[in-house]
């Protein structure tokens, strides 16, 4: 009915109005998913297909399933938990970003405590469902820009306490991904009241200035990301400087030979010479 058939085409609207009608008033969205463990692998590609179409469905400007899930966010939910189990995961992925397009299911999924569950989802140690997940957290943090920029200020203890396990993972994969994400999230113009607060913290800097360390050349880089931004920042606490000052010339040092191969990526060379010039031009502040 939704997609038609080699034979025919799909029906028209009255009946898709009419199908979806049905879906909302017996609840069978729901039911389908809290059954999916029970539907057969091309099935719960089926219920996904199915999902995604029925939401995406729109009447002038209006998106009636995503209003009708608004009023049902246990949908939402149970497709969050789909992560805890293995053969539904995947599923329950592809349906969870489908519904984060749209601001206000983003917007309950963020302020949700099972969005917390995302930080365990993301360290499984199946590697394409700690991937899905991830696709899915990185997607609710930066798709809606203000909706997340409030959610991160609003939350934003709780959100870096376990953000700082995922930098701290013991997971190669998770570390990078988490790495390369809050380097993201720290340079979104719409999340400077969150960066100026994470640069404020000299905890933070210590743990980008280890990661610049790291064995990983990949994990370094994505540090060097993090790192420029406490040294560009004009207004710097006074424990961030202390810590820069009485690292100064190892500093200076390290960044010199650090990443020298990187011959032909202009903007990472400008970068670092920036920093470079920013370091050794560094003075203790002013007594007050």
């Amino acid at each position: 009915m939704l997609y038609g058939t080699s034979d025919a085409e799909p029906q028209t609207e009255i009946v898709v109005s009419q199908l979806a009608h049905e879906l909302y008033s017996t609840n069978l969205l729901l039911l389908l998913i809290q059954n999916l463990n029970r539907i057969d692998f091309e099935g719960k590609k089926d219920v996904a297909q199915i999902f995604n179409n029925v939401l995406r469905r729109q009447i002038g400007t209006r998106s009636p399933t995503v209003e009708y899930i608004c009023t049902k966010p246990e949908i939402l939910f149970t497709l969050m938990a789909g992560y805890e189990h293995q053969e539904i995961a995947l599923n329950c992925g592809t349906m969870l970003r489908e519904c984060a397009r749209y601001e206000a299911l983003a917007k309950i999924m963020l302020h949700s405590d099972e969005f917390f569950n995302f930080f365990r989802y993301v360290e499984v140690s199946t590697f394409d469902i700690a991937s899905d997940a991830f696709s899915t957290f990185k997607e609710l943090l930066t798709r809606h820009k203000i909706l997340c920029a409030e959610f991160l200020e609003q939350n934003y203890d709780k959100v870096f306490n376990h953000y700082e396990h995922l930098l701290n993972s013991e997971n190669y994969v998770t570390r990078r991904q988490s790495l390369k994400l809050l380097g993201e999230l720290l340079l979104d113009r719409h999340n400077f009241t969150v960066m100026t607060k994470y640069i404020s913290n000299p905890d933070n800097l210590k743990l980008m200035m280890n990661m610049l360390k790291e064995k990983s050349r990949n994990i370094q880089f994505e540090a060097f990301h993090v790192f420029k931004v406490f040294v560009a920042n004009p207004n710097k606490p006074k424990p961030i400087l202390d810590i820069l000052l009485r690292n100064q010339e190892k500093l200076v040092d390290f960044l010199t030979r650090f990443h020298t191969d990187r011959s032909e990526d202009e903007q990472f060379n400008d970068e670092k010479a920036y920093l470079i010039k920013q370091i050794k031009e560094l003075k203790p502040a002013p007594d007050q």
